[in-house]
């Protein structure tokens, strides 16, 4: 005889089962096959068998029910002392023959010690099958369906997450379908079933269901939670749009020895091999390099989106940093996705980087939205094997833009060592040359490079330090990145409008991402018909609708709410008067003024003249003469 817990309680043989009736003693006996092996209290035992407070006389009932308990197993053969009576409490001590609970979890453990995938693969179906419906539908306990049933569920649905991310790994995309389906309905919060449901879908050639899946699970996350897909979702939804080939599972595959001990959420390394593409599949065959997934460096509070980086509310939940790989593996860095341009640039800071002797500081500057965090992280990614202590990325300012606490960034800066040796340090985003020295990294330990709006002049007499001023894309970059984003053949059947766009949008990487963005998310959309509905209000328009603060408009008012409220006036009416790039309307005004709004990143020295205002920074500077004042940036 064997106990059934995965699905209805029951008593089973090999050829019978009987479900037992929702009352008191099977509450008990869910309870102690629950904690099979272990002592359970008498009193979480009465917590379970009544719910609510139990009466004075519950211990004494408590008793009476182990004893129907006991005389149910001897009409089935069951031995007397499976219920064991222990100082405080019970014990069921019971091998995997006669509990399916314990035999799926071994066969899940014999899993994650498998020689291959098949191996693997075949252990999770032999465990799944013992699972036969709800757990514990027929057991009336409120606190064991509130605390035990979804821990239960939870080792299940790990388990067919692994075992779908191999079979997708294999190109079995079809057989996969079946098993994910329904998962992806019943649980639209676990938005890797959806991942996998829509990779599977597409992969067999079914691209439209596969968008209609996100377009579900995204109605039924608002509705349900007040939230949108998560990032994996979305750049799934995104290499679909673009017609790129999979090849293997899009999210982060995991080693079933892993799902033993982490907890639901932690990214595993993929253990599996790349797998052939499924031959069933009938996608589009044009790819794009798909955007590398996830990031290996640590970023407490930045994430870096559409060439700049965005602060982020720093979560008291954040990952600490786990024990990782050998140092020179932990120090490797990702390319930034869709990066291009800025070869020159790159080469300079990967010299200074990486030259004998290295260099230890390099600040990288410019205008908001003009790519600096995009170009610092690009930079390590080419040269972190010269840094085996690994990088580390602090965000310098809070969501407001008033700087961080500086005790707050040490603690963070400390956290960020990955391994032995030289590493590389990047700081984003400062206000200011103080706020940075402290923080600095001696030449013997690393290098440390500094973004900010600002040319941060300061380091550069204390600390010598190398300064990259940023420029907005030239044409050639700008096309560039627009065939990065939308592919060649969509830009090569208007070439024309794309450098239009380009124009439109000031050659700034912020505005071309959001543009880019809004086309790739409508396939059917012409590049010239977006460029005319961007001009017809440009930088209002400039914004994601599921993003807010992926905008030009919120950038560019974030970062003028930095400014003296003087300053902020002046760079608005030299802005947005006539001609206002011309040297004598830049030159009416006081070159403290001028010398001012240069440091911060808002005008640039020429040539041609002697200082200059990008055309975008024009027509938002038109737009915000039009608005109420911004309020004063709260003292720091």
């Amino acid at each position: 005889m064997r106990f059934e817990l995965l699905g209805p309680l029951c008593i089973a043989d090999n050829e019978h089962s009987v479900v037992l009736q929702p009352s008191r003693p099977s509450s008990l006996l869910a309870t102690l096959l629950i904690h099979s092996g272990t002592v359970v209290s008498v009193d979480y035992l009465l917590h379970t068998v009544w719910d609510t407070e139990p009466p004075t006389t519950a211990r004494a009932a408590l008793q009476s029910c182990v004893l129907r308990l006991r005389r149910l197993f001897a009409k089935y053969g069951i031995a007397y002392d499976t219920i064991e009576s222990v100082p405080g409490g019970y014990r069921m001590r019971l091998e995997a023959s006669t509990l399916d609970l314990i035999h799926f979890r071994e066969l899940v453990a014999l899993a994650g010690s498998a020689a291959d995938a098949e191996a693997e693969a075949g252990a999770l179906r032999q465990a799944l099958s013992l699972w036969q419906g709800p757990v514990l539908a027929n057991v009336s306990s409120q606190v064991l369906h509130r605390d035990e049933v979804p821990r239960l569920t939870e080792e299940r649905l790990r388990a067919l997450e692994r075992l779908c991310d191999i079979e997708l790994a294999q190109g079995r995309c079809g057989q996969v379908l079946t098993e994910v389906w329904d998962a992806a309905r019943r649980h639209p919060e676990r938005e890797r079933f959806s991942e996998q449901l829509m990779e599977a879908l597409y992969r067999t050639g079914r691209q439209t269901e596969a968008l209609l899946v996100f377009d579900t699970v995204m109605e039924r996350l608002r509705e349900d939670f007040g939230i949108d897909p998560g990032a994996p979702l979305q750049r799934l939804r995104l290499s679909i749009l673009r017609g790129e080939d999979l090849g293997r599972a899009v999210g982060a595959a995991r080693t079933t020895a892993a799902l033993l001990t982490s907890p639901p959420g932690t990214p595993i390394p993929a253990a599996l091999p790349p797998a052939p593409a499924d031959t069933s599949a009938q996608a589009p065959a044009q790819a794009l390099a798909a955007a590398p997934n996830p990031p290996q460096v640590q970023q407490p509070s930045s994430t870096v989106l559409f060439g700049s980086a965005y602060s982020s509310a720093r979560s008291s939940e954040a990952a600490p940093v786990a024990e990782g790989p050998p140092p020179a593996e932990s120090a490797a860095v990702p390319p930034v996705p869709c990066f291009a341009g800025r070869e020159t640039q790159l080469d300079s800071l990967e010299r200074t980087l990486t030259g004998t002797p290295h260099g230890s500081l390099i600040v990288v500057s410019g205008a908001p939205g003009i790519g600096k965090t995009a170009l610092a992280l690009q930079a390590a990614h080419r040269v972190h094997q010269t840094f085996p202590g690994g990088c580390s990325v602090v965000t310098m300012t809070d969501e407001d833009g008033s700087p961080r606490d500086s005790g707050e960034l040490e603690r963070e800066l400390a956290l960020g060592r990955t391994g032995d040796g030289r590493r590389l340090l990047i700081l984003d985003d400062a206000v200011n040359a103080e706020q940075v020295r402290r923080l600095l990294l001696p030449p013997s330990q690393g290098a440390t490079i500094v973004t900010s709006r600002r040319r941060l002049s300061g380091l550069a007499a204390s600390h010598g330090s190398e300064v990259q001023r940023l420029d907005v894309l030239s044409e050639a970059e700008a096309e560039e990145l627009l065939i990065k984003l939308l592919g060649p053949t969509r830009v090569t059947r208007e070439p024309g409008a794309a450098r239009s766009l380009a124009r439109v949008c000031g050659y700034f990487p912020l505005s071309l991402r959001i543009a880019a963005a809004r086309l790739t998310t409508r396939p059917r959309l012409m590049i010239g018909d977006c460029t005319k509905w961007l001009s017809a209000d440009l930088v209002p328009r400039l914004h994601l609708t599921d993003e807010p603060h992926v905008s030009v408009l919120h950038v560019f008012r974030s970062a003028l709410q930095r400014l003296d409220p003087e300053l902020r006036n002046a760079f608005i009416d030299l802005a947005a008067a006539p001609r206002s790039t011309s040297a004598g309307s830049v030159l009416s005004a006081p070159e403290e003024v001028l010398d001012q709004l240069d440091e911060a990143g808002f005008i640039e020295e020429g040539p041609p003249e002697p200082y200059r205002i990008h055309s975008l920074f024009q027509v938002y500077a038109r737009h915000s003469a039009s608005v109420p004042a911004l309020p004063a940036m709260p003292p720091a």
